[in-house]
């Protein structure tokens, strides 16, 4: 009868499947949470880095009309290096001090992007009362050469 108690209260082997329990319980959020920062910096990392270079290459341009799709396409390069779709992009360029004329000596071009990067390891079939991304917005601003169409 002894024998059988000291079996019923020993406890040998059961640390592990506690472990490996609470473990699991313990280590997936946080495994979440560190796929999910790291989404949201690669996307922060990508909308930054497209902002920059689309005005860059906007006040470097000829023409507006040349301008308008040397930035559209700086930023579909740079959001596919993190492999996110431009498509999805809201891309926006304001002009000071003239709105109309973006290319005016000594003129501030700005270009504002934003994009909305999807939480990791969310199907896009879910409809739930919770955002399923992220809002990601960028801006960069450069100024015109005044030497940009000098006679």
């Amino acid at each position: 009868m002894l024998q059988w108690r000291r079996s019923m209260t020993d406890e040998v082997g059961s640390a592990s499947l506690e472990f490996v329990t609470a473990g699991m319980i313990l280590l997936m959020p946080i495994v979440y949470l560190v796929l999910t920062m790291a989404a949201v910096q690669a996307g922060a990392l990508a909308v930054e880095g497209a902002a920059r270079q689309a005005v860059r290459v906007f006040v470097q341009a000829d023409n507006e009309q040349s301008a308008l799709a040397r930035a559209e396409r700086a930023v579909e390069f740079a959001l596919a290096d993190y492999g996110l779709d431009a498509d999805a992009a809201n891309i926006t360029v304001t002009c000071r001090p003239k709105p109309g004329d973006c290319l005016d000596r000594l003129g501030t071009v700005a270009v504002t992007i934003g994009i909305a990067i999807p939480l990791p390891l969310m199907p896009p079939a879910i409809t739930a009362n919770v955002p399923l991304s992220v809002p990601l917005q960028a801006s960069a601003t450069q100024r015109v050469s005044r030497f940009w169409r000098t006679p």
